[in-house]
């Protein structure tokens, strides 16, 4: 059974959660981030996307890969090189596959 602090604590970091994100809709007057948020901002999501993705394929187990037989990196030169030649996430992510299964399946990499 839940105790009361825990219930308590839930409600109010729903509280504060509602609040923050309906900060910007409670206000009467419009307003606008200055120019150097808005050019940050720009790169938030290739940001967040890196902190994600280079440590799991660098990575294995919290230690850096030792061998170069792992079929990430192969499968991540592989789909880089597809998006740099076709500008596509699609053929990316096909060309990824399309190395590492191979590799991780086939050669047990």
């Amino acid at each position: 059974m839940t105790d009361w602090w825990t219930m308590g604590v839930i409600a109010g970091l729903s509280c504060v959660t509602v609040v923050a994100r309906s900060f910007f809709f409670i206000s009467s007057k419009p307003w606008s981030l200055p120019h150097w948020a808005q050019r940050g901002l720009q790169y938030a999501p290739i940001a967040a996307l890196s902190a994600v993705v280079v440590p799991e394929v660098v990575m294995s187990q919290g230690q850096l890969v030792a061998t170069w037989q792992d079929a990430r990196l192969f499968a991540a030169a592989a789909g880089a090189a597809a998006y740099y030649w076709r500008r596509d996430v699609l053929v990316t992510i096909v060309a990824g596959m399309a190395v590492y299964l191979p590799l991780h399946i086939g050669l047990g990499w």
